[in-house]
């Protein structure tokens, strides 16, 4: 986002902020840009965050993905937007959203990782009926998109093949089959999708965020970032035992085979897990050729298990890229 339109996007979270306020009085809230990528930006006044969604985005299909985190039964999983958000000649392309501002997990402090609050979240996501009219939840699609990124900026990268061999590991996504789970489901969990509301010191009370993405689909692959990480090498054992046991716990469909459970977790969450893996290394590669940098420790992680991925003999078709 330009300068002047993230002026004013500003300009419209201190007004949604100070109602009837003049916008000269001075004011001690905090603020501050927390993202700003192509597919939004995102900026804090005090209590509140606004957000301008991606302009490439369908509006219909955000508006209905928002009306889904305001539904009451869902209060307690997914944070709830405010009503009536601001609107902006600036920001006449791109759909503008209002949340309430909850602190994100600490990067610095692995250790107090909320893996257990996030698996239980994932489960009453997953558990809940979602509306009429919601549409199908973005994961698969986003995989195709980061592979098309790629391909398109970085053709020549020594890694791009790499990552396409993984790829072709990967089956298309099948249409919806009434013997596999399908539920209402986030379609892009990783930490930085949760908040802590309330004060520090307190018990937590943890809320997902972001529902650009949201939908129906299969929850694995609500758990295949996690399980990709694990996969890797980038997630310990215990951590992940700690978020998946707590998932199951809590009644989370996305392991479960067409009748039982299935004995392992992985018979669900192979495919789903491999895909994650080639976006991110996708978008990896894309990034560090766009910044002009090599590949750092973690980046390289991933290529090495696309070349481990790419490696596996499959019957599956590959999946085709959009």
């Amino acid at each position: 986002m330009d300068d002047t339109a993230l002026l004013q996007l500003h300009d419209l979270a201190r007004a949604a902020a100070h109602p009837g306020e003049p916008a000269g009085v001075p004011c001690p809230c905090r603020a501050g840009l927390l993202a700003d990528r192509a597919d939004g930006t995102v900026v804090r006044h005090g209590r509140l965050v606004l957000k301008a969604h991606g302009a490439d985005g369908d509006p219909a299909a955000l508006r209905a993905r928002i009306s889904v985190a305001a539904l009451p039964a869902l209060e307690g999983i997914l944070l709830p937007p405010l009503p009536e958000p601001p609107e902006s000649p600036a920001a006449a392309r791109r759909s503008l959203s209002l949340w309430p501002y909850g602190t994100p997990v600490d990067p610095e402090d692995p250790g107090a990782a909320p893996w257990e609050a996030a698996g239980r979240l994932l489960a009453g996501l997953h558990r809940s009926p979602a509306p009429p009219g919601t549409p199908p939840m973005r994961a698969p699609l986003k995989v195709s998109l980061a592979v098309d990124r790629m391909c398109q900026a970085a053709p020549d990268h020594p890694a791009t093949p790499v990552v396409l061999r993984a790829w072709a590991t990967v089956p298309a996504v099948p249409a919806p089959d009434a013997a596999l789970p399908s539920a209402l489901c986030h379609g892009d969990f990783h930490l930085g999708q949760l908040v802590r509301l309330g004060e520090p010191g307190r018990d937590p009370r943890w809320r997902l965020i972001d529902v650009d993405d949201l939908g129906l689909g299969d929850p694995a692959w609500d758990l295949a970032r996690p399980a990709a990480w694990f996969a890797a090498g980038l997630l310990s054992p215990e951590v992940w035992s700690r978020f998946l046991g707590a998932y199951e716990a809590a009644g989370g469909p996305a392991t479960r085979g067409p009748a039982t459970r299935a004995p392992d977790p992985w018979a669900r969450l192979d495919v789903p897990a491999r895909a994650l893996t080639v976006q991110t290394a996708a978008l990896a590669v894309a990034k560090s050729t766009a910044e002009g940098r090599p590949l750092d420790e973690v980046e390289d992680v991933m290529i090495d298990t696309c070349a481990r991925i790419g490696s596996l003999r499959t019957e599956l078709p590959p999946a085709a890229s959009t």
